[in-house]
């Protein structure tokens, strides 16, 4: 044996000793009892330390281990046995947060997936608060910390696009689904203009679909429910919704926001909500009878960002999806174009 191992032994390196053996090639535990009878023979032969000899119990530790790592190594291995085909459990089946290849061929974006919430951020900065988290496959605010009449971690988030900035629409068809705990309050904000310095929060620009318990008979809700224009499905201060559109508290309720050319349509629950002109001076005139006059930019803004509101009140949104529409003024001009060119070589 090569004199390298007798210092090894003679500070008696169990551990090393043992690996430097076992990687000699030993095939089988008898012979690694004889290369050890050896080993013991030189270090007494080549010791300038006295009796140095390999400890009984160290041996018998050693060829322990040897037999132990021996077999362990030397089993066969053997595939895992595959169950039944009736005993595999499928898997279960997605039920929200779900894109068809039919909606992505049409356009329609999958805002969230239920399993990463990266397409939002908080509203002026670049990351979304903590108290925005996944629960039960749907984006949720767990506002049970306050900060004020916001939550603490929390603030309005925004669908940002890949490289942070905010995801901006003209003409836009949106849609999915919000659950709101009793008396609570928040809302779903589009056409938003994200410039902090001049707007703090983006209901200074944003239109705002409301998101609110609007209680029962025997059911408070929540206190903004007693005033005209600020419930379930309105157009927060602008416009009301027809009565009974909302379900009940911790009830999920179907909504839609479309915006083409101008002209607004929202739908909850199948119920047409809001149907109107924008931009236009009955617009102007109604945002000037609302508590927005203060705001120069609200509403002024005909391309922009989507928010969900934090309102200091836990709320649930899940199964959101866009898709940018086209402009029909543009479809319109196009036709009347090539019906000119037509004319004119039929003349």
């Amino acid at each position: 044996m090569d004199t390298k191992y007798i210092g090894i032994a003679e500070n008696c390196n169990l551990l090393t000793v043992s690996f430097l053996i076992l990687n000699s090639n030993l095939q089988e535990v008898d012979s690694l009892n004889s290369k050890l009878d050896s080993l013991n023979e030189e270090i007494i032969a080549n010791s300038t330390q006295g009796n140095t000899q390999l400890p009984k119990l160290m041996k018998y530790v050693i060829l322990g281990a040897a037999a132990f790592l021996t077999a362990a190594c030397n089993a066969p291995t053997v595939a895992p046995a595959e169950a039944p085909a009736e005993e595999i459990a499928a898997a279960p089946e997605k039920l929200h947060n779900n894109i068809t290849e039919a909606e992505i061929v049409d356009g329609w974006e999958l805002m969230f997936d239920g399993q990463c919430m990266g397409n939002f951020r908080k509203y002026g900065d670049t990351v979304i608060g903590k108290a925005w988290v996944m629960q039960d496959d749907a984006l949720h605010l767990d506002a049970s910390i306050k900060d004020d009449w916001q939550t603490n971690g929390g603030g309005d988030i925004v669908y940002q696009d890949f490289d942070g900035s905010i995801r901006e629409f003209e003409n836009f068809h949106f849609k999915g689904e919000w659950k709101v705990a009793e008396r609570g309050n928040s809302g779903i904000i589009y056409l938003i203009h994200e410039d902090t310095e001049q707007y703090p929060y983006c209901w200074m620009t944003g239109l705002e679909m409301q998101v609110l318990d609007n209680g029962t008979d025997s059911t408070e809700g929540h206190p903004d429910a007693a005033i005209q224009k600020h419930r379930a499905g309105d157009l927060y201060d602008i416009n009301a919704a027809p009565e009974g559109a909302a379900k009940l508290a911790g009830e999920w309720n179907q909504f839609e926001i479309i915006v083409q050319d101008g002209h607004l349509t929202q739908i909850l629950n199948g119920v047409v909500t809001v149907d109107r002109d924008l931009f236009d001076d009955q617009w102007r005139a109604d945002v000037a009878a609302s508590k927005f006059h203060e705001w120069a930019g609200f509403g002024t803004y005909t391309k922009g960002g989507i928010a969900l509101q934090d309102h200091g009140d836990k709320v649930w949104y899940r199964n959101l999806k866009i898709k940018a529409l086209a402009s029909t003024k543009i479809e319109a001009t196009e036709r009347d174009e090539t019906d000119t060119i037509i004319g004119s070589e039929l003349d």
